[in-house]
Order: C-alpha cells, then sequence, then structure tokens
C-alpha cells in the first residue's frame, strides 16, 4: 500500500508540472504580446495586428486545453452520460475517414479497411463519443504517419460479444519504454511527439476514458521506424 501510495504521488506531481508547463508557455506568450502592445506596438497597425493574433491563437489553446480536462473530469465522474446507439463501425470509419482527407491528402497518406474486413460489423456504443475516439487516433497516425504512407483500418468479431477495431500506420512507432504510458494524460514520447506539434497532449487520454466508460479496453502495439496499432473493442450489436 506505501508503493502504491508513493507511485499516486510521483504521477500527481508529474501531472501537476506537465498541467503547469501545459499552461505557462500560452500564458506567458499573450503577457509578452500584449506588454509589447500597451509599450507602442499598437501604434504600428501591421504588427498589432500580427501580434493580436498570436495572442488570439494562445488564448485558442488555453481553451482547448481546458476544455479537454473538462471532458476527462466529466468522464472519469460519470457525468457524461453515454447514448448507445446500433450503427456499422466501417460506416464511421469512412466518414472520419473523410472529414480527415485534407490532412491526410496534404502527407499523401492512404486510408483504408483491410481487405476482408469490408463486411458491414455492427456495435452497440455512443456513435458520437466513438467517432472523437476515431478521429483522435486518425490525427494522431497521420501526424505521425510517414510521407505517402498509409493507415489500414481492420475490423474483427472476436467471441460473438464483441467487436475489435484497430488502426495500423507505417509511421516513425513507439520506443517500448513508453508503450504503457502512452495513454496518460500529457505524456509524450521523446521521439518525435513533441508539444511543436500541436494538441493538448490530452486526445488519446479522453479516447482511453471513452472506451473505459462503454465498459471497453484500449491496446497499442509500436516498433520504431516500422509503425504503430491502435485499437479498442466495442460491444457487439445487440439483438
Amino acid at each position: 500500500e506505501i508503493e502504491q501510495l508513493k507511485t499516486n504521488e510521483a504521477f500527481r506531481k508529474e501531472f501537476l508540472q506537465n498541467l503547469s508547463h501545459e499552461f505557462k508557455t500560452p500564458i506567458f506568450a499573450i503577457q509578452g504580446y500584449v506588454d509589447t502592445l500597451l509599450g507602442g506596438a499598437m501604434e504600428n497597425p501591421a504588427l498589432s495586428k500580427r501580434f493580436l493574433e498570436n495572442a488570439a491563437r494562445n488564448v485558442e489553446r488555453m481553451v482547448n486545453l481546458v476544455q479537454d480536462l473538462d471532458e476527462i473530469a466529466r468522464l472519469e465522474s460519470g457525468e457524461q452520460p453515454l447514448y448507445k446507439e446500433t450503427f456499422i463501425i466501417q460506416d464511421l470509419i469512412r466518414e472520419v475517414y473523410e472529414t480527415l482527407s485534407i490532412k491526410t491528402a496534404a502527407r499523401n497518406i492512404r486510408c483504408s479497411i483491410k481487405k476482408g474486413c469490408e463486411s458491414p460489423i455492427s456495435v452497440f456504443a455512443d456513435k458520437e463519443k466513438i467517432r472523437q475516439v476515431i478521429n483522435n487516433l486518425l490525427e494522431n497516425a497521420t501526424k505521425y504517419g510517414k510521407q505517402d504512407g498509409s493507415i489500414v483500418a481492420s475490423v474483427y468479431k472476436t467471441d460473438g460479444r464483441h467487436v475489435l477495431i484497430e488502426f495500423s500506420d507505417d509511421g516513425i512507432g513507439i520506443a517500448e519504454e513508453h508503450l504503457s504510458r502512452i495513454f496518460e494524460r500529457f505524456y509524450r514520447t521523446d521521439r518525435g511527439r513533441s508539444r511543436d506539434g500541436g494538441g493538448t497532449g490530452l486526445g488519446l487520454a479522453i479516447c482511453k476514458h471513452i472506451i473505459e466508460a462503454h465498459g471497453q479496453t484500449m491496446h497499442v502495439r509500436s516498433k520504431l521506424d516500422v509503425g504503430t496499432t491502435i485499437g479498442f473493442t466495442l460491444d457487439a450489436k445487440r439483438d
């Protein structure tokens, strides 16, 4: 129990340090732009417009952080209800592919459903929440996938009661020592997954909470310079 308490305390300290860092960066940037404007930069219309645009971007980053943290808190406390329905998971995957088509096209990444997995499979889940999970996973796969690469979705019925959904990319991969922690809030691996890449660092944590709220699990497999596969299970269609 003492060891568990020590571990929890270490995680708490790391979380607070990460939270502080994530907020400090945009706050100090906004402060710098505002101070410069008040110091006389407002006399230059072009300069003041650029500084205000930069300040607005940092405000938006903070708003996204707060919204993501609020969503995690509500998911953890069970305050965010799930509205479950039956839908075909491949149709939803194709919809998200289409939504992200501009981003994937910019890197010439080809998105597909694995051969043999095209036959419609129905699941029973909160469709919009699962859309959010798939969107987060595909955005990551696009961001860390390789130029001219591919993202492949696989869908399988497992034991008759569950459906396994996986997304595989051929990107930079994740080192083994990081795999057990990638679903933690703000956890970022050293290689290529920096704050400069955008995002709040909470996307995978939100995915995990949504899937766990469904009573299901997430998993990840990865190899450096080979690619990453992230997947989750859902209930199969209810009779």
